[in-house]
């Protein structure tokens, strides 16, 4: 017998949700950069109540968890961030008695002292204020050195589009500070480097590098060198692994010694293992599969692997979009799954007998999880939120593939839930698509509750992995090479059109929304395609012209691979840039962007509302004083998803509640 359904009715889209913009923008952090140091665990967070700043956090083995002190040298604010290649990652790097990184007031390095009680002393400068800044820290103690990656934007304050990218070692002892020359330049010849490694013996050191036109992701090379001369010097110069169009990624020594990377040699991000003997080398695969092993190289340090003892990695992994965690055997590349409520999301460590990642599961949002591998628990040592959703209004993921116009697209599916709310059989909900950034990115299945904060108000969430998205191979991710704007744009029109026609979703209530490249989608959605009846651009691209030609360095030939050599493809750059078809469009939208922008100009919003404006179509452009790339303070976002919400409801006609 069937229970009666006690919910109240009230159209989609204006139930009353439990989750606030107020709660959801100031009430979440941002959870990245694990560390395991011993007994301790680090991690750093980005707090919007602190107007975003990166705060280091530290786990004793009492489970005491308190903020690394950290004394501004300046009597300002100390933001534990990296502003190299603008998106940062790697900012520090610790042993049980120092901790190295990189401040985002200044840009400089510094050197924090531990004491045995958890106290720190004085920040000590590591570097000068020179205009350089630093990434990817791995510490040298027996030489008393930091080996990092240094970008030189020429002067303090400086923010070059070319900024000369080098591999460097820094004195521990302060010395740079007053003699700049004292930091020394180990390897220039790339126009980028990333991921230091030390062997465990401190003989030889690792290192990543690539070259324009190529992002990490479609061609770069693994190499080795000798550390000489007290660390001023890499001799014995050897390229292990990549080449052209194979991506190389997250370096690292066994206790052995020997050499273990992930590549895409196959068509698929898998691990292999080198052994190193002179100037032999002998390199082989460990558990060949259909999965990926490492996640595009967006910020320095991405982990996804790490060394669980002698003979055993921990490795978090993808197939089929699913994230997964699994420990591997070192000799035969036996593979055994953990299986348990929470997917691995980034940041995998790992030391005898514990595992610590962040992970999400169905019903518990990001937060950092220790596993006891004896005990077979999982603890969770701060998540991103302190709000927990009643079990019944948690919208829970599903897998979803749809016929597209170049093949098959995926995505996860969220239905509109509510333990309160209900809508009238005869309705059907409005469905928001989501476009994730990157565009060489991936969305997951872990609860968000920046996707609950839709679907607990009625919404039906698309959350979309288009041609182009990591996470099912290299032949899925090149879907894009050379059409951005058509076959993303067509996977998410495509799975709008498949909700519809499965009765799922109102068709003429469709919204497109995304952020970064994902704001590009969804302009380029709007304007060459009908599919949509609104659309919300958060720091988007509507020239890509301008983007080509104003964008930093890390990014500034990406196009070239996503649409075409630049002056040469100049047509397909206007053909592509919906600020040049503003007369095709048929729906309203909404833009936000951040004044400070680096990475998406602001001058792309303005010129996009301006031109729409122009065509006599509806746009609403918020901008936000002192934001970059992706809005960090509270009050920016919940404004932001106020504004938002209250624009689909003036255009799909509910009335939106708090």
């Amino acid at each position: 017998m069937q229970r009666p359904d006690h919910r109240r009715v009230r159209p989609y889209g204006a139930w009353p949700s439990p989750i606030s913009a107020h709660s959801l923008a100031a009430g979440t952090v941002r959870l990245s950069e694990l560390t395991l140091v011993g007994a301790d665990t680090y991690w750093v967070e980005s707090r919007p109540w602190e107007e975003g700043r990166s705060v280091l956090v530290r786990r004793d083995s009492n489970g005491h968890v308190c903020d690394v002190p950290m004394p501004s040298p300046d009597g300002g604010t100390f933001d534990v961030r990296t502003r190299a290649h603008e998106y940062g990652g790697a900012s520090y790097a610790a042993t049980d008695s120092v901790i190295v990184t990189s401040r985002r007031e200044d840009d400089r390095v510094y050197r924090i002292d531990l004491d045995p009680d958890g106290g720190t002393a004085a920040p000590v400068p590591l570097v000068a204020a020179s205009g350089r800044r630093y990434a990817d820290f791995e510490l040298d103690t027996a030489r008393g050195l930091v080996y990092a990656i240094a970008e030189d934007h020429g002067e303090p304050g400086a923010a070059r589009t070319d900024p000369a990218a080098t591999l460097v070692s820094i004195p521990l002892d302060g010395s740079a500070a007053h003699d700049p020359d004292l930091v020394t330049v180990l390897i220039r010849d790339s126009d980028f480097v990333t991921s230091p490694r030390l062997s465990p013996d401190g003989a030889l050191l690792t290192w990543l590098s690539w070259n324009h036109p190529a992002m990490p992701w479609d061609s770069s090379e693994l190499h080795v060198a000798t550390v000489a001369d007290g660390g001023t010097r890499l001799l014995h110069h050897r390229t292990v692994a990549g080449g052209p169009q194979v991506s190389v990624a997250e370096p690292m020594w066994t206790p052995a010694g020997d050499l273990v990377h992930v590549d895409d040699r196959t068509g698929w991000w898998n691990l292999y293992r080198t052994e190193l003997d002179g100037a032999h080398r002998r390199t082989r695969p460990l558990h060949p599969s259909d999965a990926e092993f490492t996640v595009p190289q967006w910020g320095f340090g991405p982990r996804t692997i790490d060394m669980l003892g002698e003979d055993h990695l921990i490795a978090a992994y993808t197939v089929q979009g699913r994230r997964r965690l699994a420990a591997i055997r070192i000799d035969n590349g036996a593979l055994e799954p953990w299986e348990g409520d929470w997917a691995p999301v980034r940041d995998v460590r790992a030391a005898p007998g514990r595992v610590v990642f962040i992970g999400a599961g169905p019903y518990r949002a990001e937060a950092v999880v220790e596993l006891d591998l004896a005990a077979g628990t999982a603890t969770v040592l701060r998540s991103t939120t302190d709000r927990e959703l009643d079990e019944q209004s948690i919208s829970v993921a599903e897998d979803v593939s749809w016929p597209s116009a170049d093949g098959v697209a995926h995505g996860f599916l969220y239905r509109p839930t509510s333990a309160e709310w209900m809508a009238s059989d005869a309705e059907r909900p409005p469905l928001l698509v989501l476009s994730h950034g990157g565009p060489t990115g991936a969305t997951s299945a872990g609860l968000d509750p920046a996707v609950q904060f839709w679907t607990t108000r009625g919404f039906a969430v698309l959350d979309v992995n288009y041609g182009g998205s990591t996470g099912y191979g290299r032949a899925y991710r090149e879907r894009l090479r050379g059409r951005w704007g058509i076959v993303d744009v067509a996977d998410c029109s495509s799975g709008a059109r498949w909700l519809a026609q499965q009765g799922l979703v109102d068709p003429d209530r469709a919204a497109v929304r995304g952020g970064s490249a994902g704001g590009y989608t969804t302009l380029a959605a709007l304007t060459f395609t009908q599919t949509f009846a609104a659309g919300a651009s958060h720091y988007g691209i509507g020239d890509l012209e301008a983007l080509a030609a104003h964008t930093h360095k890390f990014e500034s030939r990406y196009l070239d691979s996503l649409v075409g050599p630049y002056p040469e493809k100049a047509s397909t750059y206007r053909d592509r840039s919906p600020v040049h078809h503003v007369n095709q469009l048929s729906a309203p939208m909404i833009l936000f962007q951040g004044t400070q922008d680096r990475v998406v100009p602001p001058e792309q919003a303005r010129l996009m509302a301006d031109a729409v404006r122009a065509a006599g179509m509806e746009v609403e452009l918020v901008m936000f004083d002192g934001e970059g790339h992706g809005f960090r303070r509270a009050d920016n976002r919940r404004s932001a998803l106020e504004a938002e919400l209250a624009f689909y409801g003036r255009v799909f006609g509910f009335s939106p509640t708090s």
